[in-house]
């Protein structure tokens, strides 16, 4: 990336845009009332899915953003499984089945499912049958083609769960590295060696879990050009499927424990854009092909089919092929979506599980976002910059009953003219194209159509 993109636009606090409204706008106003509502509004023709958050870890790694709590033993997970399971009792029984469809559930079919944490198999093995159990009693069995996604830390993963997985039907395994740097490991607390990787992307494959998926960072106290690119050598040697390659976001204030970072430690902004770009080169060398802004796949994958496309989808996963039409979350800090809005649970497991015990209401609904229709046409001009790198703003507006005009408006075409000018993006009539040099930096071109932005709020990570 040029130097004079990166002085400019280092600083920029922007949203990941993994939803749109961002979830920072998301408030109390939303209740459990309206997801009850939007939840018997889905009819056959939409489909489900499924999000289970496991806020569990063995240990805190310093860097992590994630919502998640330290657990040393199986009490506090056995009173969170039966809370999931409460959860879904609920949730399902708030849709309406529909009578027209032959599926014994009568529920709109599930095609994608994802567990996801902190550490999902921290479950106990029987816990994890079990709530796979209850979902498809619930919500009828998966579709043939859906994917079950579990997120997983390779340090925890034991044989009888990597059974599980498999006995499950989990079709893809999403595991944390970061980085295989032992000095690297050490800064975030997180010791990882090479070897416990491999034994659990072996284990996974010979329990039946095909898709393999690795996570790496960069942007870590002590990481170098050369480390990361090694790193994603020794990652390749494992024949993942997909690839992300996420910037750390180094944000204390927001997650204390990331305070125990040296900062000093921590590369800038030049170093940063470095190691992202080697780390992408080294991945496209091996036939890899880069999906977005950070993720990286084979060419014959499904998710490369999906961006070739133009059906590439982003959520609070990352970029995904799920298509689905609404979003069931489950559990502590888990966000839904239905074409109504969002909501998000209460982000303390106390008050999560207090929800569904004794004399608790049932329901667990801390905050949300009812959409308007302006939300819907953001959302869909965002998605597709985060997705395409491009969006032909007229197509979409008259897709959405709006005219283009509305959204073109002086502040934004003068906002779009620096961006043309800092050689950033193009623009042919009301098609916008972010350039090939500028990608890493497309949320900075997605923030000037989101009407919730505000450069002083600091509750966004860095755009480099």
């Amino acid at each position: 990336m040029r130097p004079d993109l990166i002085a400019k636009y280092r600083n920029q606090r922007v949203p990941r845009y993994t939803s749109y409204p961002p979830s920072p706008q998301f408030s109390a106003a939303v209740t459990a009332d309206d997801y009850r509502r939007w939840l018997g509004g889905l009819t056959a023709a939409d489909t489900l899915s499924l999000y289970l958050h496991v806020p569990f870890c063995r240990s805190m790694c310093w860097y992590c953003g994630c919502h998640t709590a330290v657990v040393g033993h199986e009490a506090p997970i056995r009173r969170y499984q039966a809370a999931l399971e409460a959860e879904i009792d609920a949730v399902a029984g708030a849709l309406v089945p529909d009578p027209a469809l032959s599926r014994g559930s009568g529920l709109p079919p599930v095609t994608h499912i994802h567990f996801g944490g902190g550490t999902p198999t921290l479950l106990p093995p029987d816990a994890f049958l079990s709530l796979m159990a209850r979902l498809a009693d619930r919500f009828g069995r998966p579709a043939a083609t859906a994917e079950i996604a579990v997120e997983i830390d390779p340090r925890t993963l034991i044989p009888a769960m990597a059974a599980a997985l498999g006995q499950a039907g989990v079709t893809r395994a999403s595991l944390g590295v970061q980085s295989f740097d032992d000095r690297v490991q050490r800064a975030i607390n997180r010791v990882q060696p090479y070897a416990v990787t491999a034994d659990a992307v072996a284990r996974l494959r010979a329990a039946g879990v095909s898709g393999i998926n690795l996570d790496l960072i960069y942007g870590l106290p002590h990481q170098t050009v050369e480390s990361c690119v090694q790193s994603v050598a020794q990652a390749l040697e494992l024949a993942p499927d997909r690839l992300s390659i996420f910037g750390y976001a180094h944000m204390p204030s927001l997650k204390a424990h990331q305070g125990r970072i040296e900062t000093a430690a921590l590369p800038g902004p030049t170093a940063r854009t470095e190691q992202a770009a080697a780390m992408a080169a080294a991945l496209e060398a091996a036939g890899y092909v880069a999906i977005g802004l950070d993720h990286y796949a084979r060419a014959d994958d499904v998710m490369a089919a999906a961006y070739k496309a133009g059906r590439l989808k982003r959520n609070f996963q990352g970029y995904t092929t799920d298509t689905a039409t609404a979003l069931l979350g489950f559990g502590a800090s888990a966000i839904g979506r239905t074409r109504g809005g969002y909501i998000q649970n209460h982000v303390e497991v106390p008050k999560y599980l207090k929800a569904f015990e004794a004399d608790g209401e049932g329901w667990a609904v801390a905050r949300g976002l009812a959409l308007s229709d302006d939300d819907r046409l953001r959302a869909d001009i965002i998605e597709q910059l985060m997705c395409r790198f491009a969006v032909d703003l007229d197509e979409t507006c008259r897709r959405h009953g709006v005219p283009v005009r509305d959204m073109l408006t002086p502040l934004t075409l003068r906002a779009l003219d620096e961006l043309v000018h800092d050689g950033m993006v193009k623009m042919r009539d009301s098609r916008v194209e972010v350039l090939e040099e500028a990608r890493p930096l497309v949320r900075s071109v997605a923030v000037l159509f989101d009407a919730y932005f505000s450069a002083e709020s600091g509750r966004h990570s860095y755009a480099v």
